[in-house]
């Protein structure tokens, strides 16, 4: 299995993160998630999930910022595409990204769904991993991130994965 996503200057493009216009971004989080091509899914799978996690934050926040988690993709859609975050349906669920957090103040309604890039410091290393499942999984619109990898522990027929960097 293969990700494709278009990183000019090696950089993710500066609208899906914290350059976002103004009108995309909401409360501090950019909310336009970036485009993402899959190629050479394997035929058993019947659906597609995604983290995408920034491991750079570490030493800033003092864990790994989750900012976007989605399940039962249908394996045919090869193609997901800008702003597919807020345009997704049925059956494609999403989980909690790290807004959501009980230790974190502010406003939490961009708790679910892509929550974009911000690195505050420097240029991060983002995470995208993308598992093909061989089926789909018992998981509702706002999960945590552990729930959708305990569920798919037995599920995975293939996986890739793609660093994105993002500058501050």
């Amino acid at each position: 299995m293969e990700i494709t996503v278009s990183l000019p200057n090696n950089l993710l493009p500066d609208k899906y993160g914290k350059y976002a216009a103004p009108d995309d971004i909401k409360n501090g989080k950019p909310i336009i998630s970036f485009p993402i091509k899959l190629s050479d899914i394997p035929a058993d799978a019947k659906t597609i999930a995604l983290t995408f996690t920034d491991p750079d934050s570490i030493p800033v926040c003092g864990f790994e910022w989750i900012h976007w988690t989605a399940a039962n993709i249908p394996s045919s859609q090869v193609e997901l595409p800008e702003n597919f975050s807020q345009i997704a349906t049925t059956p494609v669920v999403q989980g909690k990204n790290s807004s959501a957090s009980p230790l974190l103040d502010g406003p939490k309604d961009v708790a679910t769904g892509y929550n974009g890039p911000y690195p505050p410091d420097q240029t991060h290393d983002y995470v995208l991993k993308v598992f093909a499942l061989d089926d789909n999984l018992n998981l509702e619109n706002g999960f945590w991130m552990n729930e959708l990898l305990h569920k798919m522990n037995g599920h995975i027929v293939a996986s890739a994965q793609k660093t994105i960097p993002s500058r501050a």
